[in-house]
């Protein structure tokens, strides 16, 4: 069975991101626990030895959802940059699951040259081990010691929040997406400080599958509460919600208003158009591929998270509260 860092890291009774700078940043380690993981490699047959590359040519992209709208723009942008610097991308789907995620990974390992893996699924030890094994960014992750790129929701949901304040909403619903995902529960939370910092009551509703069926059971749930307005943790769960809430009989914006996230292809001509977050999700393809680029050319890995910001749209599923009730 093959030897992997998390191995090393259960033996030596530490994180595998600590085994992976006792590896290749040993200066930023007590030298105790470093060599208790030196000794616990060796034990196992571990090689440490400085990583290098055999270059294969070859970068796999990872995604949860190959038909969700909001990854095409990441896998034409992360296609084009890697291109450009003489890789061919691998586009994996991982089908939500952490689990397979996690499997794809080890599989990976001797195959590729690197890895990207957009709003992954692992969990941060599983995230560790993988990062201590092949080299890798994240898109849309924050975690010390990867470097990622994540599209940060905070500006865009203020605007969202004082738009809908604005509009009259005093208690707002986040509908949240699936549990694994980092960015789901990071979402949930900058909202609720958000929305209470405002006055306001905000109301967790889920969570969901990422898509239009699961923005459809979503929608029955919202009907349940006292929310006036919702801000969806996608744009295919808040498209699914429009969806329902017209099959119902529910007038979006006069009866309920909703908000998405992230601008996804489509967005604009659902019925009615979507207001919704927006980042620049090429750019953020762009600048993960570019810097896993510059680690497998030789150069020591830029640690941290680059941010870039979102805005509002502002279209036609958001409106003031009327005096009448909803249909619920």
């Amino acid at each position: 069975m093959r030897v992997t860092a998390k191995d090393v890291a259960e033996r030596a009774g530490v994180a595998a991101s600590t085994v992976s700078r006792a590896l290749n940043s040993p200066g930023r380690i007590n030298e105790q626990t470093r060599q208790r993981i030196l000794d616990a490699a060796r034990d196992l047959g571990y090689s440490t030895a400085p990583r290098t590359f055999d270059r294969k040519g070859l970068v796999a992209l990872l995604v949860p959802d190959i038909t969700n709208p909001f990854y095409f723009d990441i896998i034409r942008s992360t296609q084009e940059q890697l291109r450009a610097a003489g890789f061919m991308q691998l586009l994996i789907d991982t089908g939500e699951s952490g689990r397979t995620e996690a499997e794809i990974i080890s599989q990976l390992q001797g195959v590729v040259d690197g890895v990207i893996l957009s709003a992954t699924r692992l969990d941060a030890v599983a995230l560790a081990a993988a990062a201590a094994e092949l080299p890798l960014t994240v898109i849309n992750r924050q975690q010390e010691e990867i470097p990622g790129v994540l599209i940060d929701i905070r500006i865009g949901l203020t605007q969202a929040v004082d738009h809908l304040k604005a509009l009259g909403h005093a208690t707002i619903a986040f509908i949240s997406g699936p549990p694994e995902s980092w960015q789901n529960r990071w979402r949930w939370k900058e909202f609720e400080e958000q929305v209470a910092g405002q006055s306001l009551t905000p109301v967790l509703v889920g969570p969901y599958a990422p898509t239009r069926a699961g923005g459809a059971a979503a929608a029955d749930a919202l009907l349940m509460t006292d929310a006036t307005a919702c801000v969806a943790f996608n744009d295919l769960l808040a498209i699914g919600v429009l969806q329902r809430l017209r099959q119902r009989g529910v007038r979006v914006p006069d009866d309920l208003s909703v908000v998405g996230c992230d601008d996804i292809f489509g967005a604009d001509f659902s019925a009615p158009p979507l207001t919704t977050i927006a980042g620049d999700t090429e750019q953020a393809g762009r600048l993960a591929a570019s810097r896993l680029i510059a680690t497998l050319n030789g150069e020591a890995p830029r640690k941290g998270t680059t941010l870039i910001p979102t805005h509002l749209l502002v279209r036609e599923s958001t409106g003031p509260v009327h005096t009448h009730a909803a249909v619920r």
